[in-house]
């Protein structure tokens, strides 16, 4: 079981899972879901959801390494889901991602979520 840990006295890092509050898009409630940190922008963190469904498309990845990772079922990491949460709403570390999830996860990135457009010159 995570440990509750007092966020504002912990350095948050990106490839960390925590749990996090996810408020619903009508603000009314929120769950708490794994999240995977991307990178840490101030008092917010962009972040990814993380799953127990199976993958359904490239940009969902599957964690071999989920056990030692702190996750306690088999787990997805869905690039097409990002969040920038404030830092207050990340509610217990859970764990990092691993060396071999970590290289799959980039090359997932690269391959099919950084922007898919380029710059074109205006005369």
């Amino acid at each position: 079981m995570p440990q509750k840990t007092k966020v504002y006295m912990t350095i948050i890092k990106g490839g960390e899972f925590w749990v996090a509050k996810i408020l619903f898009t009508d603000g009314t409630s929120s769950k708490k879901r794994p999240v995977l940190i991307l990178w840490v922008d101030g008092d917010d963190v962009v972040v990814t959801a993380v799953t127990s469904a199976m993958p359904r498309t490239q940009t969902d990845i599957l964690l071999k390494d989920w056990a030692n990772s702190g996750l306690r079922v088999p787990s997805t990491v869905r690039l097409s889901r990002l969040d920038c949460l404030e830092k207050n709403l990340l509610l217990a570390k859970l764990g990092r991602i691993s060396n071999e999830d970590a290289v799959y996860l980039l090359r997932a990135w690269d391959d099919y979520i950084k922007p898919q457009f380029y710059a074109i010159e205006i005369d």
